[in-house]
């Protein structure tokens, strides 16, 4: 156990320090996290023997549960209400259509048979968000007419439809479907996955807005526990669990609740983990020997769809919505394949038995074609397309962007000789961008104006922008704990001898400006302004 915990804190370091060579060099990150996993594989430089495509399919499974989640957590309603229709249409018809046309030209120009066909259509079908937010992260690619929140919006939808027609695609494979068994189905995965993951959604959204939480972090491991939850319980009853996920992740990350945007980084995080952890173990479980067996039909199947495929179900379903040429010719080209794809393929790959053709292999092989050609391209299309918007920016399209700086508020209590007692707020000698939000006065809420009078016993709650730190300067606490040699000490003798500016300091519920004659006391918390150890 000690060698597998040594090895795997040694893979998620080298593939975070991947993430940045990958981003500046202009390839899509998760081709280095396949590559690493490859070169620790049964054929590459570290031969380990993994082929448990059950553990596999398991972890994986488990990952695309937080990946759906964040993707309907991370996207900001507001920006995406716009183009809803023409996602929705995307991530249901045109995932259908997709699976249609690349299972029809299995079966006629690659000769597999009929139900093999459909399942490869099937589990091809959808795009990958995780490959979309990266590259338009990364990149800080923002696209003209909505573009950015269509592709986010699309990818981010489309794989519950694809996990339905890949359970089909299984069922026909093995014999136990009917017409009604089919037609049920997907009644079970659309009713049962919607309406479960709406109730959970409000139900979620009602304890984080009511609910206080005893220890900080604690909202974070509740929303794990809904993402998990929004899964797995209408799966127990032939629900999309994916689906349910997504529209949780929705109603929450565009609900009024505490920490959001925390949370948002958080999942952001937890997210890219989980990207590391699928696309390692992918590579991992692939053989490049394999790789070659399949290349040829795997690369027909790639540009078939990135040149036939795609742009008959882009044209097909936003011509209608008079869509530009040029918007509908990068959202063609954007359609990337990735994690869910190589997913559902290990998903097939342990319900069906005695597969004719290595499907598992053929998608790797796809998927790896449509990352490293489409994802490597798309900033380079848009700019040919003059889709590059250079006065937005695409993080506006995600749930932890701010169009100005963050604001902070202060509560100060004002007592005896304070400078503000007794003193209507006009007369007060304040920086501009100081703002008085709220006086309490004993139980009674004042919302101030420049005539209100501060009176001795108030809390004033001011707010002000939050100070944005560069790289050399860090805000430190100190609590000066019992015993300490600079208890009954002034605060010039500390910033003196320290090198260090105190800027607060907090006494118990007491907040203070400090000055030089001020003394320091015990169990005083000094807020200090320190520069790196690196600045003269």
């Amino acid at each position: 156990m000690t060698i597998s915990l040594l090895i795997g804190a040694v893979v998620i370091m080298i593939c975070v320090i991947t993430n940045g060579i990958t981003n500046k060099i202009g390839i899509p990150v998760l081709i280095g996290f396949i590559a690493l996993g490859m070169i620790f594989g049964s054929d590459g430089i570290f031969k380990i023997q993994f082929e448990n495509y059950q553990f596999a399919e398991t972890i994986c499974k488990t990952a695309l549960i937080f990946i759906m989640f964040y993707g309907g957590f991370g996207t900001r309603w507001s920006e995406a209400r716009p183009i809803a229709a023409k996602s929705i249409l995307l991530s249901t018809l045109g995932v259908v259509v997709t699976a249609v046309l690349v299972g029809l030209f299995c079966w006629f120009a690659l000769g597999f048979s009929f139900t093999e066909s459909f399942l490869i259509g099937a589990v091809i079908s959808s795009t990958d968000a995780a490959s979309v937010f990266s590259i338009l992260r990364s990149k800080k690619l923002n696209l003209k007419e909505n573009t950015a929140s269509l592709l986010e919006m699309e990818s981010g939808s489309n794989d519950p439809c694809a996990y339905m027609l890949t359970l089909a695609a299984i069922s026909l494979i093995d014999g136990s479907a009917s017409a009604g068994s089919i037609v049920y189905l997907i009644f079970a995965q659309f009713a049962y996955g919607i309406a479960i993951g709406g109730l959970i959604a409000l139900g979620a959204r009602y304890v984080l807005s009511h609910f206080n939480f005893s220890t900080e972090g604690f909202d974070a491991a509740f929303m794990i526990a809904v993402a998990i939850l929004a899964f797995a319980l209408p799966e127990t009853v032939g629900g999309n669990g994916y689906l349910s996920a997504y529209l949780v992740g929705i109603v929450l990350g565009n609900s009024d609740i505490k920490n959001k945007k925390a949370m948002v980084h958080f999942f952001d995080g937890i997210t890219g983990l989980m990207q590391m952890l699928i696309f390692f173990l992918l590579g991992l479980l692939s053989f490049p020997s394999a790789l070659i067996k399949v290349f040829l039909p795997a690369l027909a199947i790639s540009f078939f769809l990135m040149f036939v495929v795609r742009p008959i179900a882009i044209f097909g379903l936003m011509s209608p919505f008079k869509c530009s040429v040029r918007q509908q010719l990068l959202v063609s080209w954007s359609g990337l394949r990735g994690a869910a794809s190589i997913v559902f393929a290990i998903m097939a790959m342990v319900s069906v038995k005695n597969l004719e053709n290595d499907i598992f292999h053929m998608i790797f092989c796809i998927v790896l074609i449509s990352i490293l050609i489409q994802g490597t391209l798309i900033p380079f299309m848009a700019k040919k397309l003059n889709m590059i918007d250079s006065n937005s920016n695409v993080l506006r399209t995600f749930n932890d962007y701010v169009d100005e700086l963050d604001v902070r508020f202060i509560k100060l209590t004002v007592q005896g000789d304070h400078p503000w007692n007794d003193k209507k707020i006009r007369e007060l000698s304040i920086p501009w961008d100081l703002l008085f939000v709220l006086i309490i006065r004993g139980d009674s809420s004042i919302i101030p104006n420049g005539d209100t009078l501060i009176k001795s016993g108030d809390i004033v709650v001011v707010s002000a922008p939050e100070y944005q730190s560069d790289d050399n300067i860090m805000f430190k606490e100190r609590k000066i704990g019992h015993g300490s040699s600079w208890i009954g000490k002034k605060i010039s003798d500390y910033s003196a001898e320290k090198s260090k500016l105190v800027i607060l300091i907090k006494r118990g519920s007491e907040v203070v400006i400090p000055r030089g004659p001020t003394c320091i006391f015990e169990n005083d918390i000094l807020v200090l302004h320190v520069k790196k150890q690196n600045e003269k």
